[in-house]
């Protein structure tokens, strides 16, 4: 779900300024699954441009507050999640906590790190959706360490129909800044992309195993 549509075209709008997000239909890139994907992603890229981190962290705390208020905590999903959620738990002005992808091998073999208390409120920050995997991994760790989670917060979504499903299906909310539609929306009116390009596009993101075979 995105909340705010002004913002999110004007996200994708930043996303291919800075080549946070490339669109190579022609020329396309090969996932780690093995996927060729039209589409390549890397959110980090924001946090190097003061205005577009500054937005989008902005854009991140209005849409916590509007959907879920102010929680007790923000948990940031490693390793995109953790920068863009300390900066949103400055904002807010409450405590931060991360998920690792796995539990750390020694020690106290901790999932969650930092200070939490059981029973709070989370919120927890992600900076791509795909799959929807490793966030609901992390949801689920949240939960089994006592925590509510109100719901997943994410700059943007390729809006597959197994992440939709997924979030579904684990009864989490998903709201994001911006998505697959309101970007290549944005690349065809800068005419960064053509009709052509548009209609391979949409393609891909109804049968990403599929495409370009």
């Amino acid at each position: 779900m995105i909340i705010d549509l002004d913002n999110a075209s004007k996200i994708a709008e930043y996303l291919l300024q800075i080549k946070a997000i490339k669109l190579q239909p022609k020329d396309p890139f090969t996932w780690s699954s093995g996927w060729k994907s039209p589409i390549y992603c890397d959110n980090r890229k924001t946090l190097s441009y003061p205005n577009v981190r500054t937005f989008i962290r902005q854009s991140y705390t209005q849409a916590i507050l509007d959907e879920f208020g102010k929680p007790d905590v923000i948990a940031g999903v490693a390793t995109g999640g953790i920068a863009q959620g300390v900066l949103v738990a400055q904002e807010l002005g409450v405590p931060f906590v991360y998920v690792r992808s796995s539990a750390k091998g020694h020690g106290l073999q901790n999932m969650i790190e930092g200070h939490f208390e059981e029973g709070q409120n989370v919120v927890v920050i992600e900076d791509l959706i795909s799959t929807g995997g490793s966030s609901l991994k992390a949801v689920e760790a949240l939960r089994e360490g006592g925590l509510t989670v109100r719901g997943v917060v994410a700059i943007f979504s390729y809006g597959f129909q197994h992440a939709v499903d997924a979030f579904k299906d684990s009864n989490c909310p998903l709201v994001v800044l911006s998505n697959y539609d309101v970007l290549i929306d944005k690349a065809l009116a800068q005419g960064a992309i053509g009709e052509q390009d548009m209609n391979s596009l949409k393609d891909w993101r109804v049968a990403p195993d599929n495409w370009n075979n």
